[in-house]
């Protein structure tokens, strides 16, 4: 095989699962999605736990309450925000907001919020959403231009700091007593 053959169709292309991994990756980081996870999470045990029934034997212990219609109406309300922060990150605050209340509400209504599961993940997931805030995209560094020995910087307070020279010295740009001959300032005119 010879440099200029060509590689067989697909042999270096990516593993299309590797390739769905990364667009993955890449659409999470750019919205609250831990926060909409962890409000869906929450939204699951308030709904179901109402309408479960445990089998003991013979023994059927029913879970319902006389609540029932509203621990489901808590339920689906908080899938609904924990699916609305993953496509609509602008409603981050309100959605936030709105699954800490439904939350709380779903402690008297659903069986302790469902049992506490739901009721914390409801509650940790508003409160990552209210708090989380898109990335800004990094700027690229630009190294200093380089000095030679004898030139001096353009701007004053550019100049390195020298922490061994004393503080009242002549032309010290970090001089901040006002008497300093650089700025003609003699120290009781210098504040306006």
């Amino acid at each position: 095989m010879s440099a200029e053959t060509p590689a067989a169709p697909g042999q270096n292309d990516e593993h299309y699962l590797q390739v769905f991994r990364r667009n993955f990756r890449n659409w999470r980081s750019d919205r609250p999605f831990w926060a909409g996870l962890f409000i869906v999470f929450g939204g699951f045990p308030i709904a179901y736990f109402p309408y479960a029934n445990l089998q003991l034997g013979h023994l059927t212990l029913a879970m319902s309450t006389t609540a029932g219609a509203g621990s489901l109406i808590i339920g689906v309300l908080l899938i609904v925000l924990g699916i609305s922060l993953w496509f609509q990150k602008h409603v981050r605050t309100f959605a936030g907001v709105a699954a800490i209340l439904l939350a709380l509400v779903s402690l008297p209504v659903s069986n302790l919020g469902g049992f506490l599961v739901g009721f914390l993940f409801a509650m940790i997931g508003g409160a990552m959403a209210v708090s989380w805030v898109p990335g800004e995209p990094a700027e690229e560094l630009v190294a200093p231009e380089s000095l030679d020995e004898g030139d001096e910087p353009a701007d004053p307070a550019a100049q390195p700091v020298d922490f061994g020279k004393p503080a009242d010295a002549v032309g010290d740009p970090n001089d901040l007593s006002g008497t300093s001959p650089t700025n003609g300032a003699n120290g009781r005119h210098s504040a306006g």
